[in-house]
């Protein structure tokens, strides 16, 4: 692992409540070879700057790109800049940076091209909430009609890439609600997905993104993007 060089990609918008305690957390593993990459994706608060003050590589957008944008902007930068590993990483101080080790040793032994962290292996830890739930239940059934895999969290922003997975999506991420969709992108290409049990925490400060009344077009607009994809040729 050593020798691999890490990319930890936190999409961040308006998190000045949990980016600085997600930054600590991350610092204090045993992990020499990890960068982070901050993308403040147009925040209004003081997100950007808290993380500049502890000296932390951060890209400011210009304008507010949503979380497809702000992902694939990390992407672009793991591509450019040689990282053979990415890891996404939500800015809201959800997902436990304990489990990165764990998440990029399937990565890095060639088992898999995509891993994801999944709450609902062990089902231990913050699960969602329960309307949440269902969504995640269903992506994940009509995931599993679709390509013949079963992944338990296919809302899950708690992944790590290697370089071919950064090379597709630095070319082309999915834009609103992205996480089921690039699942497909990827299981169309016949590239290998694993998960590992992951615990994650709740919320502390600020705002999810996704609404109730967001929720409608989040299942609405993913549902229809993951049948068009799925009906697309393989690229890879």
């Amino acid at each position: 692992m050593l020798m691999h060089r890490i990319l930890l990609i936190v999409p961040a918008f308006n998190e000045e409540d949990n980016i600085v305690g997600l930054i600590s957390r991350i610092r204090s593993l045993p992990m020499s070879n990890v960068d982070i990459l901050i993308i403040n994706d147009c925040s209004s608060d003081r997100t950007g700057t808290l993380c500049e003050n502890l000296g932390v590589e951060v890209i400011n957008l210009p304008c507010n790109l949503g979380i497809g944008g702000a992902v694939q902007t990390g992407y672009k930068f793991a591509k450019e800049n040689g990282y053979s590993v990415a890891v996404q990483i939500d800015g809201d101080g959800q997902h436990n940076p304990s489990f990165l080790r764990q998440l990029i040793e399937p990565i890095i032994s060639g088992d898999s091209d995509m891993v994801i962290g999944s709450r609902y292996i062990k089902k231990e830890g913050f699960q969602s909430t329960f309307m949440r739930r269902l969504g995640i239940n269903y992506f994940s059934k009509m995931l599993r009609v679709l390509t013949g895999q079963i992944i338990t969290d296919p809302t899950s922003g708690f992944r790590a890439c290697n370089e071919k997975v950064i090379d597709l999506f630095s070319k082309r991420y999915p834009i609103d609600y992205p996480e089921p969709e690039s699942i497909m992108y990827l299981k169309r290409n016949e590239l290998k997905i694993k998960e590992i049990p992951v615990t994650m925490y709740a919320r502390v400060g600020g705002n999810s993104s996704i609404t109730s009344i967001k929720s409608i077009y989040y299942m609405t607009k993913v549902s229809l993007a993951i049948l068009i994809d799925s009906m697309r040729k393989q690229i890879v």
